[in-house]
């Protein structure tokens, strides 16, 4: 990050809405533990789009702590949301802090491979949104398999698709699983902005975040 990027991504922080101290006890325990949740900027913007379009129902795939999944919830009074995450470790923390938030009536965590778990997702279409945020190389596959379940009309918001200045070719790709990712998540943007069936924007908030209208 150059100089002028970092003080410019430093000023738009600054005017970020304040979270609540349960949202920044989440931040805090991501951060020590190293685990992924969505960048504030990205998430803001995220946010943003969702109280413009006013889902009632959204699918995510990659519930992590279930971070994001509140997050939406908050700003969306009556809206639920089903989510899938494989990592049952993960599943347990999004539970709990999901119970703790007192959102349990409104969330249903979806447990196993959003690759193998098709079915379970679809007892619950459609969906008004699909979030796209779990392993950056299966992009394409989570596409194809739950795109079908939106409504017409509906958004498909896939996060951390510009990955941390690769995929754009800020940094250096150094390792050969990295480079496989990046060229996977490349063609997964590139068919999206140029799918006639869609309109998509590729927005360089966050991590890059990928907005698309099922036409």
């Amino acid at each position: 990050m150059s100089d002028r990027e970092s003080i410019e991504y430093n000023y738009i922080e600054s005017l970020l809405p304040e979270r609540s101290a349960f949202f920044q006890d989440l931040e805090r325990e991501a951060l020590q533990k190293n685990i992924p949740i969505m960048d504030p900027e990205g998430m803001q913007v995220l946010l943003t789009i969702l109280e413009i379009h006013q889902p009632l129902k959204i699918l995510e795939i990659g519930t992590a702590v279930g971070y994001s999944a509140l997050r939406m919830l908050e700003v969306l009074p009556e809206a639920e949301i089903i989510t899938m995450e494989r990592d049952p470790v993960m599943a347990e923390a999004a539970e709990r802090n999901i119970e703790r938030a007192g959102e349990s009536a409104r969330v249903r965590i979806i447990r196993g491979d959003a690759l193998e778990s098709v079915q379970q997702a679809a007892a619950h279409a459609p969906f008004d949104v699909l979030f796209i945020d779990a392993a950056k190389g299966q992009y394409e596959k989570f596409f194809q398999l739950y795109e079908p379940l939106v409504h017409r009309g509906g958004l498909i918001l896939s996060d951390n698709v510009l990955f941390k200045g690769y995929v754009s070719g800020q940094e250096p790709v150094k390792t050969r699983s990295v480079r496989s990712m990046v060229s996977k998540l490349r063609e997964y943007n590139e068919n999206l902005m140029n799918n006639p069936r869609f309109a998509s924007s590729l927005l360089s908030a966050g991590d890059g975040l990928m907005v698309t209208r099922k036409r």
